[in-house]
């Protein structure tokens, strides 16, 4: 229904309101974003109240839906291929299981869970018990009506994704009615005839502004935009103080650059949908895109650590590092540059800077967008400490105008 402004105010006519715009859509198969533009035009008519609300709901990731439609989770699948009271070589059983994709990440679970046991000389694994409890799966046939404990561990495992709905509350105005008038600004002949609906005394006319006003104000031209004057101003801040622009215009990104190279890890709440915009298509960023060798290097160093450090210590997905997103901070680039600068015969030390858009899922409101902007510097060099890092943000400030007192 295109237009449901009459249905609006019989609804609320009879119910007294309308308590959740989304569920009244459903039940009536009306277009709920058409629905909402009807409820906006009668609340700037003052005829109803208008009250917007968000519900966090949970959908199923493409991963989730196939374990769906098999029936299990590749760990149960895994579990009824091995047979019970006597042994299996690795290589039967993973031919038996038939999905290379998913074998490690299975047998990997059936380990944790102590289905399984492996004998490291003659790889025989043997079944520890005769049944196990697929419990994601048991979840999974919850949906979308998750508690607590199924959206903790459906959440672990990236098989739920947050969505937000928006729905809307709307009430009796002050000047509600249950027909929608006629505003018009053009007189015509069928005005006068007392039989049609544009009778003019069945409509309404827009009132006339005849004040100096209307004209509006005369452009001033020839001046550049205030963001962009500020955002030269610090260019030129940074070129004085010897650095080098970083190439900032690539605003799609993969989550390897991202987040994986920056040492965040898969499960961090903040690689989820409801901060970051995640794109549909193409939804992978090309493999050969990212250096082999590094992949290797940042796996390793997720998964076991190095130099000191112990890791996070989970099984980290190349999958989940190809997905391509809107980048959320222009330090992927400030990645990209250190590993080019790694990949040089001999070191020089480097000055780089960026200044430009990056990209958050975030409510919008009066005082927030979907982005901004953001002001990046770094310096790669022998001996820097702390001292360093001072000096040259009070320089900064310095040529900024703003000085300690």
């Amino acid at each position: 229904m295109a237009d449901s402004r009459e249905f609006i105010l019989q609804y609320i006519n009879e119910n007294g309101s309308i308590e959740d715009s989304k569920a009244l859509c459903d039940e009536n198969n009306f277009d709920h974003e058409q629905f909402i533009n009807n409820l906006k035009s009668l609340y700037a008519r003052e005829m109803i109240t208008y009250k917007q609300k968000s519900i966090q709901v949970y959908e199923l990731t493409k991963e989730a839906q196939t374990y769906l439609d098999a029936g299990a989770t590749p760990e149960i699948q895994l579990f009824n291929c091995a047979p019970f009271g006597e042994t299996i070589s690795e290589s039967d059983l993973q031919e038996k299981f038939n999905s290379k994709k998913t074998y490690k990440l299975a047998f990997g679970k059936c380990m944790r869970n102590k289905w399984f046991k492996i004998d490291k000389q003659t790889k025989q694994i043997t079944k520890l018990v005769e049944q196990a409890n697929d419990e994601a799966y048991q979840a999974l046939i919850h949906s979308p009506n998750f508690d607590k404990n199924e959206i903790k561990l459906l959440k672990q495992r990236k098989l739920i994704k947050p969505l937000k709905i928006i729905t809307i509350m709307a009430g009796k105005g002050g000047k509600f009615a249950l027909k929608v008038p006629i505003i018009v600004s053009d007189l015509t002949a069928e005005m006068l005839n007392p039989e049609s609906d544009m009778y003019w005394e069945k409509i309404e006319f827009n009132a006339f502004n005849y004040s100096e006003s209307a004209l509006g104000n005369r452009p001033l031209t020839g001046r550049l935009n205030s963001l962009l004057r500020v955002r030269q101003m610090y260019r030129e801040i940074f070129f004085e103080m010897g650095f080098q622009e970083m190439p900032t215009n690539n605003f799609v990104e993969s989550s390897f650059w991202n987040f994986d190279s920056l040492f965040q890890p898969q499960q961090h709440p903040a690689r989820e949908a409801h901060d970051t915009f995640f794109l549909e298509s193409p939804e992978l960023c090309d493999i050969d895109q990212i250096p082999e060798d590094y992949v290797q290097r940042v796996q390793s160093m997720h998964e076991n650590g190095d130099n000191n450090s112990i890791g996070w210590r989970y099984d980290w997905k190349i999958e989940e590092a190809q997905k391509n997103i809107l980048r959320t901070h222009t330090t992927a680039v400030s990645s990209r540059m250190l590993y080019r600068l790694a990949q040089e015969k001999e070191f020089t030390p480097k000055k780089y800077f960026s200044i430009d858009r990056v990209f958050r899922n975030e409510t919008l409101d009066s005082t927030h967008l979907a982005e901004f902007h953001q002001v990046e510097g770094l310096v790669a060099d022998y001996d820097l400490n702390l001292g360093n890092l001072m000096g040259i943000i009070a320089q900064f400030f310095e040529k900024l105008g703003i000085k300690k007192n």
